[in-house]
């Protein structure tokens, strides 16, 4: 099994185990563990859950998405399974009553940013590496984005799913998207600790005590050298406005980032800015969710993650030949049209008993 489940104690251990694979997720690794985390939500003996990952490389490098490539060409039920699976775990990660401890180690992208982030916990170390690189693939930031990105302060959110940017631990701090710093050499420790813990009160108030004792300094964050730039430029209610904005700045930082956005599919950087700002006015993480559904189905059937797969992960050229190749060809009428609702049921979503 590429996923251990282990107890320690009143401490519910998750171990993604798949190293060679850099921990990606595979739907019956979400299964597994969208199973193990409904019956511990019930069972009064596990006070906290910690979920961490074997190998040292990367906590969690995201889906399968060479399985989902294969299986959207062969329209195979396998891609509805996967990501109803996945979003139903997101929710119940985002809803657990429980303190849920994320100890990031290593890479983080897509899929494991949703088995991570949406924690009540969410500790990162001097070895991250976060990013969601979707629109690079024909994708959209999915796994919560629409939910968790809008509320990084100001337009670090929007900045981050239309780029992919690539952050570390500092940053991810900075943003909100971590609540705890420490060296990765310490995270043994930290468990060793929740172990021995105290658990009298509020779990989540014991959690974040022992945390706050352990935690270190992770620096300054890169990105606010370029925060004021990102809100002015990212604010633009438009890619070819975001586009005009930054080539008005006139900076080496601004050169390369709009080369950046060039680079990416220009359907899925049009999908992407109108799903951020969709997220931005929703209530619920659960209608999120359902949004991102019926946008998933929709964009695994285009040509351009079809194409965008072929580039980063089967040929490996990196040349996408992405169609519409502009963002002129990208009319409002075909962004609208991925977010209509997907054939089949909708996504049900579990309560936290």
């Amino acid at each position: 099994m590429d996923i251990r489940f282990d107890r320690h104690g009143p401490l519910a251990i998750v171990t993604l185990d798949r190293p060679r694979a850099l921990n990606a997720l595979t739907l019956e690794m979400a299964v597994a563990l969208d199973d193990r985390l409904a019956a511990w939500a019930g069972d009064d003996d596990v006070a906290a859950i910690v979920i961490r990952s074997a190998g040292g490389r990367a906590f969690c490098a995201g889906g399968d998405i060479r399985a989902l490539h294969d299986a959207s060409k062969r329209h195979d039920p396998y891609v509805r399974d996967f990501y109803r699976t996945e979003y139903r775990l997101n929710h119940r990660i985002k809803t657990c009553r429980k303190p849920y401890i994320a100890l990031i180690d290593g890479i983080v992208m897509g899929g494991g940013v949703g088995l991570s982030v949406h924690g009540s916990h969410r500790v990162v170390t001097e070895r991250c590496q976060f990013a969601m690189p979707e629109t690079g693939i024909g994708f959209f930031p999915d796994v919560g984005g629409s939910w968790f990105l809008p509320r990084c302060p100001g337009q670090l959110g929007t900045y981050l799913g239309l780029t992919g940017t690539s952050i570390g631990a500092a940053d991810m701090l900075y943003c909100g998207l971590a609540t705890h710093s420490m060296a990765s050499g310490d995270l043994a420790r930290v468990e060793g600790a929740l172990e021995q813990a105290s658990w009298t009160g509020d779990p989540g108030v014991v959690v974040t005590a022992l945390l706050d004792r352990v935690a270190g300094d992770a620096g300054a964050p890169p990105l606010a050298r370029h925060r004021e730039a990102i809100d002015r430029c990212f604010a633009g209610d438009t890619i070819e406005e975001i586009l005009s904005r930054l080539a008005l700045e006139k900076t080496h930082w601004t050169d390369e980032t709009i080369a950046v956005l060039r680079r990416k599919s220009p359907t899925s950087l049009k999908v992407t800015l109108r799903q951020l700002r969709l997220g931005a006015g929703l209530s619920d993480f659960a209608a999120a969710m359902r949004m991102e559904f019926a946008l998933a189905l929709h964009m695994v059937a285009m040509d351009d993650f079809h194409e965008g797969v072929r580039a980063a992960v089967i040929d490996k050229d990196q040349a996408p030949r992405w169609q519409p190749p502009t963002l002129a060809g990208v009319s409002e009428g075909l962004v609208g049209r991925y977010f209509e609702p997907a054939n089949g049921p909708d996504l049900e979503l579990a309560a936290e008993p």
